[in-house]
């Protein structure tokens, strides 16, 4: 369905909130900027903030509802004959390859980890999501693959497939941390990826391999 002339406006909305509250994230730290400063530079009202955002926290990480939901929207995506730790791979690898900012690719990452780093509040909405993002993934193993609630494999699985993706985002994190330029930390996640599958045993490889034909 189209988007409508109203969605499109909030949308855009919201985004100029969250690019006006960036930047002053990162001039000034985000524990120095208030949300008050942030609705006087947008020329909206505290209340509009609020209407776009629950907190202050996700002005900044303004996508953390995608990335909480992404390893399970790539499981759910994955083609006939792949199984869950493939998609997962090959979306990885695709975003990699690509220079992505969705993985960290991107010049101005390390300002951004700069200002989560210093900030508390951040660094738990981080984890948090990093947690919402785990629970999905397994809820939609346990849904793709009809296990039961008591069944513990969905869970390890999850496991397993989500500590594929934070680890490759960790290894472009120090990367980037130590001055890579992104085509270099780019080089380097590509091969870390190659050493993951070559870690993971078959039975992570094959679970939940969607049926052909």
């Amino acid at each position: 369905m189209a988007e409508g002339l109203r969605e499109r406006k909030k949308r855009q909305t919201r985004q100029y909130i969250s690019d006006v509250a960036t930047g002053l994230f990162l001039e000034r730290g985000f524990d120095a900027v208030s949300v008050a400063e942030v609705a006087e530079a947008a020329d909206v009202s505290v209340n509009t903030v609020y209407n776009y955002f629950a907190a202050k926290e996700d002005l900044f990480l303004d996508r953390g509802a995608e990335l909480a939901d992404r390893l399970a929207r790539w499981v759910r995506g994955r083609a006939p004959g792949e199984s869950a730790a493939a998609a997962v791979l090959r979306e990885l690898c695709v975003e990699v390859e690509a220079i992505s900012p969705k993985v960290g690719l991107f010049e101005g990452y390390v300002r951004f980890l700069l200002v989560v780093q210093d900030a508390s509040s951040l660094r738990s909405s981080l984890w948090r999501v990093q947690y919402e993002a785990r629970e999905n993934l397994e809820r939609t193993l346990r849904d793709e693959t009809g296990a039961e609630d008591a069944d513990p494999l969905p869970t390890l699985m999850a496991g397993q497939i989500h500590w594929i993706h934070e680890t490759v985002l960790e290894v472009i994190r120090r990367a980037m941390m130590a001055g890579r330029a992104p085509s270099e930390a780019s080089r380097e996640a590509l091969a870390v990826l190659d050493e993951i599958e070559d870690l993971l045993g078959e039975r992570v490889l094959t679970y939940a391999t969607r049926a052909t034909g």
